[in-house]
């Protein structure tokens, strides 16, 4: 759906991925390795953010490029050739915050070796990891709910997280599955992160809303939400490591975002109170 797309996907990084999809799709080349793919690119960009020169920072910019373009193809190739998997999924996700990491981590060591910059810097990058990684876990949240209502699909949510709870009970202690264990892992400490995030939305009755009641009440608040998804804080990233503003980015991060999410809590909170008053 459209209401739940980054706009900047669906003209740039979607089409470029889709014609990497078509290039690729008579191979025997599978969606979990394109995501393989797309985590060494932004590794690979990580390590020339670390630098900290300009040159390798532009270098840094266009592997995190090719990262999210990749990142766009691994999904298309899943749904074309339907061979998705819901481990490849969890990696998919995982392969995103393994590379943010990187970028961030790379572009922390090129400040912290560069005596010329001011060591603010250094916080400000770490605020702007924790701000990103809390700003979209709350984008990831609303966007899944605002599928699994106007989809009439089951709550993704916790039928996944139940089931990959019971399925990490069984693996964890089994030899040779320690890649499919760590996945799991991650995914229900990511999925404790968001739990604690949207708390108070256990205690609000959305869910009794029509798929139509709850679309229109949501359709615009959605597309703010996915304002803050990672397509546009790569694309702005990239910008400003071209015109060598890496301050310009945290603080659009850190305070224009962050407040941005504040807001948007509390708009969606009272949406869905109002679900909850109507249907006492």
């Amino acid at each position: 759906m459209t209401e739940v797309e980054e706009v900047i996907d669906l003209i740039l990084y979607r089409p470029l991925a889709f014609l990497l999809v078509i290039s690729v799709y008579h191979t025997k080349i599978k969606p979990d390795h394109l995501t393989l793919a797309a985590m060494t690119m932004g590794i690979v960009g990580g390590c020339f953010y670390s630098f900290g020169t300009y040159s390798t920072c532009v270098i840094g910019a266009v592997f995190y490029i090719l990262f999210n373009i990749l990142d766009c193809s691994d999904g298309q190739l899943a749904r074309i050739k339907k061979n998705g998997s819901s481990i490849g999924r969890l990696l998919d996700g995982i392969a995103d915050y393994i590379a943010a990491i990187a970028i961030y981590t790379g572009i922390a060591i090129g400040y912290s070796g560069n005596p010329t910059q001011p060591s603010s810097m250094l916080l400000l990058t770490c605020l702007t990891g924790i701000s990103i990684i809390i700003q979209e876990s709350l984008v990831d949240y609303f966007r899944t709910r605002f599928l699994d209502i106007v989809l009439k699909r089951k709550n993704t949510f916790n039928e996944g997280l139940t089931e990959f709870t019971r399925d990490y009970e069984t693996i964890k202690n089994e030899k040779g599955k320690w890649f499919k264990t760590t996945i799991v892992f991650i995914y229900l400490k990511y999925s404790q992160l968001q739990k604690i995030l949207t708390s108070k939305k256990k205690r609000v009755k959305v869910f009794d809303a029509t798929p139509a009641e709850y679309f229109n009440k949501n359709r615009l608040i959605i597309r703010f939400w996915v304002l803050m998804g990672p397509s546009a804080k790569i694309t702005v990233l990239v910008l400003c490591s071209f015109f060598g503003r890496f301050d310009v980015f945290f603080w659009t991060v850190i305070v224009g975002l962050n407040i941005l999410a504040v807001i948007l809590w509390i708009i969606q909170y009272q949406i869905d109170k109002s679900f909850e008053t109507q249907n006492r």
